[in-house]
């Protein structure tokens, strides 16, 4: 078989391996007891205690600690130097990981019999496994995967485990400490805690970067974290958090190893344990307090299938060469490696730079199931039903034939393909009674019923028709009025949405260019190129882009386009023929929630009574003018009522210069009204696109 290799490094013929067939055939306590002989890594053994030594003891925190204290002689607090150093001790204890082999057997016994019961499968890909294992011998590696379950946190070390490899030691929120005994179970198996609100100080930032540091240059485990900084709710990839990026990188940049591995991790869903309590969040229920406590109350979650899961380890990415050209490591040479140094603008980019890189090769090697496909259309359909009819409840008798949507799947997964997208369509299926479909044996129609059948949850086919469901109240509650009915079926909404906007890294590009073409109404590459840019520009806290590639990806757009005949280019032109509708229609269908989302915060931004306002008073007003909306038939999507959405729309404003953070205590940003209209307008095609181009494109 020939074989096509992407930049992810994933290859049309790569091997998945089921990791859980071998342990439902032998004894998990066996698994968990059996000689543990991980290759050996780059660095010399050190024990925890050692570490820490070497943090609190380092040329850095000493210069650091009397930094602190001349601040604290300033305020007059009388703080000695002495105090301030037993101070970073305390952050250090709070902090550190204390990594034992006891408790990872532990674990891994554990999530045995855990993963066991969850999944049906976990497939990972041996070759990238065996990428791993060399890479780990030569350099520092640097573990990056995704964050979409808490799950996440537990899987790459039982694979780890499971294939003699070091466990790595993995930065963790400080929720998770406080959580009895789980907090000091994750602890000994290689999590070290990180507070979330650090803001400004100084001595706990010198700290855990002095921490990290010193766990990069020694080499004494691989480091594990989430670009994203922290969980999706929308499973869609987060805009990147640059601090821990920064942290990993400086002792390439200062000198002190030759190089360091980064090692992409996509870790796929068919379904997210949390997938309720996620949409709930998103619609403003706060996110409950992780105990013990709600860790055994949640133990129900055992008894529901969650299909399979597929972590790809993508092809290791050497920062030497990356960078090359891109920093002058020259200039860490001005000054002792030991002291403070705050990295250039040119550092700050490249950091940003890489941030992307990984999260585009994250989402090039993610594995879609047939329900990620499926909920594009049923979305489609169910923004396409009648508003009013949708809101008296008569959508039951309603929704997308079963036939239809086998068809549109079908020819959406040829689409996907088309376009590069990793899909999981199993050959054997799950018992699917419970959907009363019409009697057929055509295989296709089996892999997408056994897909479906994992959600039944939030969908439903009956007589041949496929409906979201409403959540249902308690039993013997109250009715609800009208404003809580548009949230329970928001609910069911945003949890399809999730699977939606698994698929949408694959068609984001195309879909910009569709909508370019159709919105300005022109036929010259310039044009489009031009609206192209600003959507972009508009939207990448919704979407990841690599900065400096616009062009590039609007050539990608056209391939892709062109090759399924959806567009005609030329050197000046690009059009889009009656053949091609279909494609572009779909396309334009998948931005349009999205571009509702955005124009009702304009709308309310632009309101006469929004002058100042916080965050927190945003996000509910928007939630209410789009309840209004939506039950007067104004609005079909309740992808606007998400927050996340909704708090991105603010992001990008406040990048674009139409709202300004003021200097208050209580975070207060002003609206620039006509520059929030102008982009309201020129998202619409009622303005062509003027401004300036972003460089950053």
């Amino acid at each position: 078989m020939t074989t096509c290799e992407d930049p992810s490094g994933f290859k049309q013929d790569d091997e998945f391996l089921d990791i859980l067939e071998e342990r439902r055939r032998s004894s998990d306590l066996g698994h968990a007891l059996r000689t543990f002989t991980p290759s050996p890594y780059r660095g010399a053994p050190l024990s925890a205690g050692a570490l820490n030594r070497m943090v609190l003891e380092s040329q850095y925190l000493r210069y650091v600690t009397k930094e602190v204290q001349c601040v604290w002689v300033a305020m007059e607090t009388g703080e000695s130097v002495d105090l301030v150093r037993e101070e970073a001790s305390g952050i250090l204890d709070e902090m550190s990981q204390n990594l034992q082999l006891g408790f990872i057997r532990l674990l891994g016994f554990t999530l045995s019999k855990v993963f066991k019961r969850l999944f049906s499968h976990i497939n990972i890909n041996q070759e990238g496994l065996n990428r791993l294992q060399q890479a780990i011998q030569e350099f520092p590696v640097i573990l990056m995967p995704n964050h979409r379950s808490y799950v996440d946190f537990l899987v790459l070390s039982y694979i780890l485990f499971t294939f003699d490899l070091p466990i790595p030691v993995i930065a963790a929120g400080i929720p998770l400490m406080d959580m009895k005994m789980v907090g000091e179970i994750l602890r000994r198996s290689g999590a070290f805690f990180i507070r979330r609100a650090i803001g400004s100080d100084k001595l706990y930032w010198a700290v855990l970067s002095e921490y990290v540091k010193t766990i990069v240059r020694t080499g004494y485990a691989p480091v594990e974290f989430y670009v994203e900084g922290l969980r999706s709710r929308t499973l869609k990839s987060l805009t990147p958090k640059l601090g821990m990026m920064h942290m990993v990188l400086e002792p390439f940049f200062k000198g002190e190893v030759y190089d360091i591995t980064l090692v992409p991790i996509s870790i796929s869903y068919d379904r997210v344990l949390e997938e309720s309590l996620l949409a709930h969040e998103l619609l403003g229920v706060p996110k409950p307090r992780e105990t013990t406590m709600g860790l055994l109350k949640a133990r129900r979650v055992l008894e529901e299938d969650y299909g399979s899961m597929h972590v790809y380890f993508g092809m290791p990415l050497s920062v030497r060469q990356l960078t090359k050209g891109r920093v002058d490591r020259c200039e860490y040479n001005l000054l002792p490696r030991d002291l403070p140094q705050r990295p250039s603008v040119e550092t700050q980019e490249c950091v940003s730079w890489l941030a992307q890189q990984v999260i585009r090769v994250q989402e090039q090697s993610s594995i879609l199931s047939p329900w990620s496909l499926m909920a594009c259309l049923v979305l489609q359909d169910h923004q396409n039903t009648d508003p009013g009819t949708r809101l008296t409840g008569e959508e039951q008798e309603k929704g997308i034939s079963w036939e239809l949507l086998t068809q549109r799947t079908l020819w959406l997964k040829g689409l996907a393909i088309s376009f590069g997208a990793r899909l999981d369509w199993p050959g054997r299926c799950t018992a699917i009674g419970w959907l009363i479909l019409p009697r057929t044996d055509r295989y296709e129609n089996q892999v997408m019923a056994s897909s479906m059948a994992l959600h039944r949850s939030v969908i439903r086919c009956h007589h041949g028709r496929v409906t979201l469901l409403e959540e249902e109240g308690p039993v013997g509650a109250a009715p609800f009025t009208t404003e809580e009915g548009v949230v329970r079926r928001a609910r069911a909404v945003l949890m399809v949405a999730a699977y939606r906007n698994q698929a949408l890294h694959v068609f984001i590009r195309p879909a910009m260019l569709a909508l370019a073409i159709h919105t300005t109404r022109s036929s010259q590459r310039e044009d489009i190129y031009s609206y192209f840019r600003f959507l972009l520009d508009l939207f990448s806290n919704d979407f990841i882009f690599i900065t400096g590639r616009s062009s590039q990806d609007f050539e990608e757009a056209c391939s892709l386009l062109r090759k399924c005949g959806a567009v005609q280019t030329s050197q000046q032109e690009v059009t889009s023929p009656e053949e091609g509708q279909r494609t572009t229609s779909f396309l334009r269908a998948l931005l349009q929630p999205f571009i509702d989302a955005y124009q009702v915060v304009f709308s309310h931004l632009c309101l006469e009574d929004v002058e100042v306002f916080t965050e927190r008073q945003m996000v509910p007003a928007v939630r209410s003018l789009v309840t209004k909306l939506l039950l007067s038939g104004e609005l079909t999507s309740c992808d606007a009522l998400s927050s996340d959405t909704q708090k991105n729309v603010l992001s990008a404003l406040l990048r674009l210069g139409a709202v300004t953070r003021l200097r208050t205590a209580d975070s207060e940003f002003r609206a620039n009204k006509p520059a929030i209209s102008r982009l309201a307008d020129t998202l619409a095609g009622r303005l062509p696109v003027q401004t300036a181009p972003n460089p950053r494109l």
